[in-house]
């Protein structure tokens, strides 16, 4: 990992994502270095020349977070990079932003694949409106090596238990759900005793890990390939229609509630 600290003039910054008003990065870069994670295009503005998952800037900002800019407003941490990768530990940038926070009266949604939450339960208990959504696509901790470096799966699940326990609304982030590879019913059977509300979105393939995660499934899920080859070779979406369907159904079934994310692109249109 090539780390580093850099100055910035503020961590608080305009949002593009669906149902936020500003998003708070810590870092820029993640040691996570998920195969499918769309944040690797933050490459093309950083000039990195290390591979994505190789690299971490440190953000230190002088400038204090301002209370009456997020006042009253939704607040996301964090869009392109995991808050809690595992230089939190040593930096607690996050949690020096979080005591900023604390006070303030916004909503604040934060997103991890990280048990190093836990740490900062103090802090959470004291805010007014916070959730924490910990991210989960499979139950196999085999796919999950393959796919990135963050926490065991079980681990997550833990975190997930001991934030309800602590009366924190938990989030399961079901992203990115794989074609045929996600088990969403499992996974909400397993998790929906001690998670207040599940998202879900769907799989995007885009610049040069489309290749890298076809390839892989070539590799590791043959039997599956010609269903990946529709969706992202010839671009036939109906699969992802059908299984909205499902999800609501069974969400309802198991009267559980949900938000599903699918193509934020058209969310934003709409």
């Amino acid at each position: 990992m090539i780390v580093k600290e850099i100055k910035v003039n503020d961590y608080v910054t305009p949002s593009k994502l669906p149902a936020s008003d500003f998003v708070i990065n810590p870092y820029i870069g993640c040691p996570h270095a998920c195969k499918y994670c769309y944040a690797s295009f933050m490459k093309r503005f950083t000039n990195h020349p290390e591979a994505w998952g190789e690299f971490l800037d440190i953000k230190k900002c002088d400038k204090k977070i301002s209370a009456k800019k997020l006042n009253g407003k939704k607040v996301f941490l964090s869009s392109v990079t995991d808050c809690y990768n595992k230089y939190e530990e040593k930096y607690q940038i996050t949690r020096e932003i979080l005591k900023q926070v604390v006070d303030i009266d916004c909503k604040l949604t934060i997103s991890t694949k990280s048990i190093l939450v836990l740490r900062d339960i103090d802090l959470l208990r004291k805010m007014k409106n916070v959730e924490v959504a910990i991210s989960i696509n499979t139950l196999d901790e085999d796919f999950k090596k393959d796919m990135d470096k963050a926490s065991r799966i079980e681990e997550r699940i833990e975190t997930l238990k001991l934030l309800h326990e602590n009366h924190i609304k938990t989030v399961l982030f079901m992203s990115p759900i794989f074609p045929e590879i996600t088990d969403y019913k499992s996974i909400i059977q397993k998790t929906k005793d001690f998670v207040d509300v599940y998202w879900f979105e769907n799989l995007n393939l885009r610049a040069s890990y489309k290749t890298d995660i076809l390839d892989y499934m070539k590799d590791n899920y043959p039997q599956y390939y010609d269903l990946y080859d529709e969706i992202y070779i010839q671009n036939k979406n109906s699969y992802w229609g059908d299984l909205s369907l499902e999800i609501e159904h069974f969400c309802q079934e198991e009267e559980v509630s949900f938000i599903n994310f699918f193509y934020h692109e058209k969310i934003r249109k709409k």
